[in-house]
C-alpha cells in the first residue's frame, strides 16, 4: 500500500465530503461535519485519520501527526476562502489606487442591490486603509472619434506603447519618496498584505511594478498586482480582484500551514522546494487543480462548486451523443447551476459576496434555495428563503431549537428516511431525525396558513406546496441559463447532486422543466470530492491586446499564442506533469469595436478567417445579430494548458443502457425485495413505496416510481410517473410520459371553469407568481442580449412587463423603478387606441408622454392573441435610447421649453406590421421629423435605434413564447385567475398596511391621526403639495396632489405615468415584503392629480427632466408623508457631451453622444444611516467603467469619490453625495440636468438637511492663442457649455438627509 492511496476531500459549509481510493480495498466514501470543534480541530486532517484507519484496520488516535507515507495524493476543495470572504475575515490589507479614486470599490458601479428596500445594505469593503499614489496615465486614441486616428509614439516622451499595443499617454509619473513615505506608515501600523491597482494597468502596468518593488523592499509579505492577476480592462473588477487576492490568500496560506502540522512529513512544496511529504493540490474555481503552494484566494471562491462540475463532466456526460447537461447542485443553503455541453463553460467576471471580480470560473449560479432553506408564508405567498437554518440551529428536526426548512418538509412527507440518516444530530449529536418535531412545527403553519386564506389544507400539502415552490425558484435560473443563451431547455439531461437533489431532481426536471431524463451518480451527494479525485491540473495564462482580427495581425496573434503556450507548460512542468500529457486550449477574447460585450471564443484553428467565422456565429447565437460594418477587437489572449493527470474512459451512457437492454440482462422490480416500505407524499397522496439500498440494486435493475434508492450519502426519490435503471456507475430516470405535468389533477379540472369561479390554491398563486415574473425576467435577458446600444446592454436602462387584457400590470422584474408602473398607462392609452384594429404579428411603438414617460424612454408592445382573434395578453419593453435627436446630443437638454425640442415624437405607429418591421417609417420618425425643427437634430445613432427597437420586439415575442407554454400547461382561465388573484393579494397586503400606519403614524406633519400630508419645493420654487387621506374602515386612502404647482414653461414636468409610477414604488418599498409588484398595489388607493398643474402636462409641454427629476421629489414627499425616511439626492445628476448632429446648415456630421446619471447622498431613516454615493428611489443604472469611459470616449476621469460631510446629521446620518470631476480632451458640448442645487434634501423628525449640490465648470481662459487664467463657474443646475480641451466639469452631488436629532446618535456616525 506504500504511497497508493489516494484522497480527495471536499470541506463545505455544513459537510465536509471524503473519496478515497484504496488498492485492494472498495472505495471509502463518507461525510463529516466540517464544524465539530468538540470531537476535532480540522475536518479534513480529520477525514484523512479515518481513510487511514479504514486503510489500515488499526485504530489512529486524534490530535497527533499523522503519518501519510502510505498517502499518494491529497486533492482538496475548501471553502476558506469563500467563508472568509462571506463573513469579512480576511487578512487586513490596504489597497493603494490612483489619485481621485480612494472610494472607487465603495462606490463601485453605484446601484444597490435591492431596488425596493429602503435601508440600503451595501456589501462593505474588505481592505482597512485605502492609500491615493499621484500617478496617472491615459490612453492617447478613442474609439468614438469620427476619425480613427491611431498615434505614433514618435519622440514624445509622454507617450509610449501599451503592453496591448496602443498608445499611453504618461500624464503623472509616480513621485518614489512619497509613495515610500506613505507605505512605510502603512506597514508600521501592522499591515503587512498591499492589494496595488492603478488606472490602465493592465495596458500600461510599469506603475504598479514601481510601486510593488517598493512595498517588497519595505517587507510587505503578500503583494497583489492586478495587471498580473487580472491583465484585462475595467478598474473596478479588476481593483476588486487584487484586494480580493491580498484579502483571502494570506489566510489560505495560514490555513495550509494549520494544516501541515497535522502531518508527519507535510506537503511538497515548489515554492519552498519542499519535495518531501505528500504531493497535495487544490481545486480552482476555473474547474483545474494546482499545487498547493500556487494556490491563492482569488482562485479559491468557487473551489468546492467547480470540483462537482468536473465531476458531472468526467461521469455524466455522453461523449458519443453529447446530450447535454444542465447540474444542480443542492446544499444545505443554496444550489448551484451549471451547463455542460462538452467543454467548460467559463466566465471572467462575476460577482461573490457583493464582490465583483475578474478572474477565469466555470459558469456556476447560485441560488438561496437549499435544504436548510426556510419556510415562509407571508402576505397570502409562500416564500423559500433566501434566510437559510445553517447548521446550527439547522431545521427543526436536528434537534436544536432550529426553523422550519426544506429538509422538514421533506422529512414529514417521508421523501427522507431516518434510518438511514447519520445519526449526528441533538445536543450530543448522536440522535437520528426527529420527525415528530418538525410535524410539530408544520401543524403550526398550517392552521396559520388556512387561518389566513380560508382554505382548508392538511399539512401534507402544505409540506408539498413549500417544496413546489422551492423547485419553482430552481427552475427560473435554469431557465435563463438555457433559454436565454439561446439553448432549448427540454433538450437537456439534469443531473443531480449535493446531499438534497435526490430528494427534488425528478421533481424539478420533470415536473417544471419538460426534461424527460435525469442522471445521477452513485456518488452523488459527494461528487464534488469525486470530481476532485478526477480532476486534471490546469494552467490559465492571458495577456492584454487591443488587436483588430485580421491578417495584419495574424503574426502577432501567433506570437503571443507560442509565448503563452510556453509560459504555461513550463509552469506544468514544474508540477511533475510529462509534456505529453499537456494540451493546450487556445481563446481568443473578442468584440466588435465600439462595444463592450466581449466574448471568450475557441482559437483552435490557426487561420484568421476561422477566428472572425467563429466569433461571429457565436456573437450571433448569444447575442442575436452581427455587425457587417465593425472591426472585430481582441482583448484577450488566453492559453488553458491542461496536464492530463488520470485516465477517465469515455462515458457511454446509452450504449451502456442499449446494450443491458438487447443482452436481455435487465433485472426486473419484481424479482427484488425492498429493504423497507413507506408511505410517502407524492403528487397530493400517500403512495406505498418501496425503499431500496443502492448496494443492493445489481447493473441492470429497473424500478419504477413510486421508489426510493438510497445509501449512506443519499437519498432518491423516483416519481409516480418515471422509471429507473441502475447502470455501472449511474441512476438512469426516464419520465414515463412525454407531457410536462407542472398542474396537479386538482387545477386541470379548473381548466374548464371561468376564471371568476377558479378556487385560489396558496401554493399555486406562490408558484404562478415566480412564473408570471420569471417571464418578465427572461424578456429582459433577451433585451438585454440583443441589444446594441450600451445605454441598455451595460447600463441597464430598461424594463419589461406583463399585463392582463385590460392593461393591469401583472408583473415586471426588478428593472428601473420610474418605468415600473407608468408602463401601465401606456399599454392601456395604446390598446384603447388601436381596439379591434390590431391582428397577430402587429407590434405597437411609442414615446410620447401622453401615455408614458419622457421621449428617450420608447416603449414597445405587443398583443397574445388567443383562439379567434381575442387579445389575452400584452408585453411590453421600454428602454432608454441614448439619441433621439433633439437640441442636443444625448437628448437630455437642460433647457428645453417645448416638447419638439427633447427629439422624436412617436405617438402611436405600428412598429412590426404583419410581421415585418416598419424600417422607413422608423427612419422618417427618428431621423428625418426632429431635423425639421428649429436649431434640432434628428437621431445621431440611428443605427443603435434600429437595433434596439428590434431587441425590444424580441423581448417581447420571448415573452409570448412563455406565457404561450403557460397557458398550455395550466389552461388559459386558470392562468387569467390567477392573474386577477395576485393583484388582489397585492391590495390586501397594502390594506394591511395602511392599517398599520393608521394605527401607529408617526408622521409629525399630522394635523389628523388619518390625515398625512407633505410639501416639498423644486429649485425653481414650484411646489409638490400631497395629502394622504386614510379610510381606516376600509383600510383604503386618498391620494390628493391638489395645490402642486401649475405647468412649468421648463421640462420639469412630469406626465401622470410618472406620479403613479413613483407611488407603486414607493407603495412597494413600505411593504418590504418579496411579492411581485403589479397594479394591484394602486386598487386601495383613489389619486387626485389636477390637470393644470405641472404632474399633469399639457400635449406639448417639455418633459424630460420629470422623469428623471421631478419622479425624485415626488418620491421624497411620499415618504415625508408616511413618516419612512429623510430625503435622498432626490435628483440623478443627468450628464451627457458629445458632438455632430445636425448644424445651423442643415448638414449632419457623424459624431457620438454620451449620458450618464451620477449617484449621490441616501436618506436616513428611523433604524438606519444613508448610504454614501448610490443611486437611489427611482433610478438604478450602472456607471460606465472608468477605463471602459476614456477608451472609448475622449475624456479624462480626474476624481470619482464621495463627497464628505455632506449628508446630513442627525440621530442616523444621510449618505453623502458623490464628487465626480471630468476633464475633456477635445472641444465639446456638455449638458447637465440637475436638482437640490438650490433646496436642499430635508432631514425629518429633527434631522439637518442634505447639502445642496453645485456644478463647477472649471473653464481656462485664453487670449491670443494663450493660457492666461484658469476660472470656476458655476453653471447652474441645468446648463449647457462649450467646451475646450482641458477644460472640467466638476459635479458634486447632493447628500441624504439625516433623521432624528444629532444628540441622539447612536451608530457612532460623525
Amino acid at each position: 500500500m506504500e504511497g497508493g492511496i489516494e484522497i480527495a476531500i471536499d470541506r463545505g459549509g455544513t459537510f465536509t465530503d471524503v473519496v478515497s481510493f484504496i488498492p485492494g480495498k472498495p472505495d471509502y466514501i463518507f461525510k463529516l461535519l466540517s464544524v465539530d470543534p468538540s470531537n476535532y480541530e480540522d475536518a479534513n486532517i480529520e477525514g484523512i485519520r479515518r481513510v487511514l484507519e479504514y486503510a489500515t484496520g488499526a485504530p489512529i488516535p486524534r490530535n497527533q501527526s499523522l503519518d501519510i507515507s502510505s498517502v499518494k495524493s491529497l486533492k482538496l476543495g475548501t471553502t476558506v476562502a469563500t467563508n472568509a470572504l462571506l463573513e469579512r475575515k480576511g487578512e487586513r490589507c490596504v489597497f493603494v489606487t490612483t489619485k481621485g479614486f480612494k472610494d472607487s470599490l465603495i462606490i463601485g458601479d453605484q446601484t444597490r442591490p435591492d431596488i425596493f428596500q429602503l435601508n440600503i445594505k451595501r456589501p462593505s469593503v474588505i481592505y482597512e486603509k485605502v492609500v491615493e499614489v499621484n500617478e496617472r496615465v491615459t490612453l492617447e486614441d478613442y474609439v468614438e472619434g469620427p476619425q480613427q486616428e491611431v498615434t505614433k509614439v514618435g519622440n514624445n516622451d509622454k507617450l509610449v506603447k501599451g503592453v496591448t499595443g496602443e498608445t499611453v499617454r504618461i500624464l503623472t509619473k509616480p513621485n518614489i519618496k512619497e509613495v515610500e513615505t506613505m507605505l512605510k506608515l502603512i506597514y508600521n501600523q501592522g499591515i503587512k498584505s498591499i492589494a496595488i491597482c492603478l488606472l490602465h494597468s493592465y495596458a500600461f502596468p510599469v506603475h504598479e511594478i514601481i510601486i510593488g518593488k517598493i512595498a517588497s523592499e519595505i517587507g510587505f509579505t503578500h503583494i497583489s498586482l492586478s495587471h498580473e492577476l487580472s491583465p484585462m480592462i475595467k478598474y473596478i473588477p479588476r481593483a476588486n480582484s487584487s484586494v480580493v487576492d491580498a484579502y483571502l490568500t494570506p489566510e489560505i496560506k495560514k490555513y495550509l500551514d494549520s494544516f501541515k502540522e497535522g502531518l508527519k512529513d507535510g506537503i511538497q512544496s515548489l515554492a519552498a522546494e519542499k519535495f518531501t511529504g505528500v504531493k497535495c493540490q487544490f481545486m480552482k474555481s476555473d474547474g483545474g487543480l494546482i499545487e498547493s503552494s500556487k494556490f491563492s484566494g482569488l482562485k479559491a471562491i468557487l473551489s468546492g462548486p467547480a470540483g462537482g462540475i468536473v465531476g458531472l463532466a468526467k461521469t455524466c456526460y455522453d461523449t458519443k451523443r453529447k446530450i447535454p447537461l444542465i447540474s444542480i447542485d443542492v446544499g444545505g443553503t443554496s444550489t448551484d447551476i451549471s451547463r455542460f455541453s462538452g467543454k467548460f463553460d467559463q466566465v471572467l467576471e462575476t460577482t461573490t459576496a457583493g464582490i465583483t471580480i475578474q478572474s477565469p470560473q466555470l459558469n456556476i449560479n447560485t441560488i438561496a434555495a437549499g435544504g436548510g432553506s426556510r419556510l415562509f408564508y407571508q402576505n397570502g405567498l409562500m416564500r423559500v428563503g433566501p434566510e437559510s437554518a445553517g447548521a446550527h440551529p439547522g431545521p427543526v428536526c436536528y434537534k436544536k431549537g432550529g426553523f422550519l426548512t426544506i429538509t422538514d418538509a421533506n422529512l414529514i412527507l417521508n421523501r427522507l428516511i431516518p434510518e438511514f440518516f447519520p445519526k449526528i444530530f441533538g445536543s450530543e449529536e448522536n440522535e437520528s431525525l426527529d420527525p415528530s418535531a418538525a410535524l410539530l412545527a408544520f401543524r403550526k403553519l398550517t392552521r396559520n396558513i388556512n387561518d389566513e386564506s380560508g382554505q382548508k389544507l392538511t399539512i401534507e400539502q402544505v409540506a408539498e406546496g413549500f417544496l413546489n415552490v422551492a423547485n419553482e425558484s430552481m427552475a427560473g435560473p435554469i431557465r435563463n441559463l438555457t433559454e436565454s443563451k439561446g439553448h432549448l431547455l427540454t433538450s437537456h439531461r439534469l443531473v443531480s447532486f449535493g446531499g438534497g437533489g435526490g430528494q427534488c431532481c425528478c421533481f424539478v426536471a420533470f415536473d417544471t422543466l419538460g426534461i424527460d431524463t435525469v442522471l445521477i451518480h452513485k456518488y452523488s451527494s459527494v461528487l464534488s470530492a469525486y470530481g476532485m479525485a478526477l480532476a486534471d491540473v490546469v494552467e490559465e495564462v492571458q495577456e492584454p491586446a487591443s488587436l483588430v482580427l485580421n491578417e495584419s495581425n495574424s503574426a502577432k496573434i501567433e506570437e503571443a499564442f507560442s509565448r503563452l503556450c510556453s509560459r504555461a507548460a513550463s509552469n506544468l512542468r514544474a508540477q511533475g506533469i510529462e509534456s505529453d500529457r499537456i494540451v493546450f486550449e487556445r481563446y481568443l477574447n473578442m468584440k466588435y469595436k465600439g462595444t463592450e460585450s466581449p466574448l471568450m471564443t475557441s482559437a483552435d484553428s490557426f487561420q484568421i478567417q476561422h477566428h472572425v467565422i467563429t466569433f461571429t456565429n457565436l456573437h450571433l447565437d448569444q447575442f442575436g445579430f452581427r455587425f457587417e460594418e465593425k472591426d472585430i477587437i481582441i482583448d484577450d489572449i488566453r492559453v488553458r494548458a491542461i496536464g492530463k493527470s488520470c485516465d477517465v474512459a469515455p462515458v457511454a451512457i446509452d450504449d451502456e443502457l442499449e446494450t443491458l437492454i438487447a443482452s436481455n440482462r435487465i433485472i426486473h422490480q419484481d424479482t427484488i425485495t425492498p429493504t423497507l416500505f413507506r408511505k410517502v407524499y407524492i403528487d397530493g397522496k400517500f403512495v406505498e413505496t418501496p425503499v431500496y439500498k443502492l448496494e443492493d440494486l445489481e447493473i441492470g435493475t429497473q424500478l419504477f416510481g413510486p421508489a426510493i434508492v438510497v445509501d449512506g450519502t443519499q437519498t432518491n426519490v423516483i416519481p409516480i410517473n418515471a422509471y429507473l435503471f441502475v447502470l455501472r456507475s449511474l441512476l438512469f430516470i426516464k419520465r414515463l410520459d412525454h407531457q410536462t405535468q407542472t398542474t396537479s389533477l386538482e387545477t386541470q379540472n379548473n381548466f374548464s371553469l371561468p376564471p371568476d369561479q377558479i378556487p385560489i390554491d396558496p401554493v399555486l398563486l406562490s408558484i404562478l407568481g415566480h412564473r408570471f415574473v420569471d417571464i418578465s425576467e427572461q424578456m429582459g435577458h433577451s433585451l438585454q442580449k440583443t441589444a446594441v446600444s450600451t445605454n441598455v446592454k451595460e447600463r441597464l436602462d430598461f424594463s419589461c412587463a406583463l399585463f392582463d387584457s385590460q392593461a393591469n400590470l401583472v408583473a415586471s422584474a426588478p428593472h428601473i423603478p420610474v418605468h415600473l408602473g407608468s408602463m401601465s398607462t401606456f399599454v392601456r392609452y395604446q390598446s384603447a387606441k388601436w381596439k379591434g384594429k390590431l391582428k397577430p404579428g402587429d407590434v405597437i411603438v411609442g414615446n410620447h408622454p401622453i401615455c408614458g414617460t419622457h421621449l428617450p424612454d420608447i416603449t414597445v408592445m405587443t398583443p397574445v392573441f388567443y383562439g379567434d382573434g381575442q387579445i389575452i395578453f400584452y408585453l411590453a419593453s421600454r428602454a432608454h435610447h441614448s439619441d433621439i435627436g433633439s437640441i442636443l446630443p444625448g437628448s437630455m437638454p437642460p433647457n428645453s421649453r417645448e416638447l419638439w425640442q427633447e427629439g422624436a415624437i412617436i405617438h402611436s405607429e405600428l412598429l412590426i406590421r404583419d410581421g415585418i418591421f416598419q424600417t422607413q417609417r422608423m427612419i422618417e420618425l427618428l431621423f428625418n421629423e426632429p431635423g425639421k425643427y428649429p436649431g434640432c437634430s434628428g437621431t445621431r445613432k440611428l443605427s443603435d435605434n434600429l437595433s434596439d427597437l428590434k431587441a425590444q420586439a424580441a423581448a417581447n415575442q420571448k415573452g409570448w413564447r412563455l406565457l404561450t407554454q403557460l397557458v398550455k400547461d395550466f389552461g388559459l382561465n386558470v392562468v387569467l385567475a390567477y392573474m386577477e388573484a395576485i393583484q388582489s393579494n397585492s391590495a390586501a397586503t397594502v390594506r394591511r398596511l395602511l392599517k398599520r400606519i393608521t394605527a401607529t403614524t408617526t408622521s409629525p406633519s399630522n394635523t389628523k391621526p388619518n390625515i398625512l400630508q407633505s410639501e416639498d419645493f423644486m429649485d425653481d420654487g414650484s411646489s409638490i403639495k400631497l395629502k394622504i387621506t386614510i379610510d381606516a374602515n376600509s383600510n383604503s386612502a386618498t391620494l390628493d396632489f391638489t395645490g402642486t404647482s401649475p405647468e412649468m414653461y421648463s421640462n420639469m414636468n412630469a406626465p401622470k405615468a410618472i406620479t403613479y409610477s413613483a407611488i407603486i414604488y414607493c407603495l412597494r418599498c413600505l411593504v418590504d415584503e418579496d411579492i411581485p409588484l403589479n397594479e394591484g398595489f394602486l386598487r386601495p388607493f383613489d389619486i387626485i392629480i389636477p390637470d393644470d398643474c405641472f404632474l399633469s402636462p399639457s400635449e406639448g409641454a417639455a418633459v424630460v427632466a420629470g422623469n428623471v427629476l421631478t419622479s425624485q421629489r415626488i418620491t421624497d414627499v411620499i415618504f415625508k408623508a408616511f413618516g419612512t425616511m429623510a430625503d435622498s439626492q432626490g435628483c440623478t445628476n443627468n450628464f451627457t457631451f458629445g458632438i455632430g448632429g445636425q448644424d445651423s446648415d442643415g448638414k449632419h456630421s457623424n459624431g457620438f453622444g454620451y449620458y450618464e446619471t451620477i449617484a449621490g447622498g441616501h436618506g436616513a431613516g428611523k433604524f438606519w444611516n444613508g448610504v454614501d454615493a448610490v443611486h437611489t428611489n427611482m433610478t438604478n443604472t450602472k456607471m460606465t467603467d472608468v477605463e471602459v469611459l476614456e477608451k472609448r470616449y475622449p475624456v479624462i476621469l480626474r476624481e470619482f469619490s464621495i463627497r464628505k460631510e455632506s449628508g446630513g446629521k442627525g440621530q442616523y446620518c444621510g449618505g453623502n453625495g458623490a464628487i465626480r470631476d471630468m476633464e475633456f480632451r477635445i472641444p465639446l458640448i456638455a449638458s447637465i440636468l440637475s436638482e437640490r442645487r438650490v433646496i436642499s434634501p430635508h432631514g425629518i423628525n429633527g434631522g439637518e438637511y442634505g447639502s445642496r449640490g453645485i456644478n463647477l465648470w472649471r473653464r481656462q481662459i485664453f487670449k491670443d492663442g494663450e493660457l492666461k487664467a484658469l476660472r470656476v463657474v458655476n453653471i447652474g443646475g441645468k446648463n449647457s457649455v462649450s467646451v475646450n480641451a482641458g477644460d472640467r466639469i466638476i459635479l458634486m452631488t447632493p447628500g441624504g438627509g439625516g433623521y432624528g436629532r444629532k444628540s441622539n446618535n447612536v451608530l457612532g456616525r460623525p
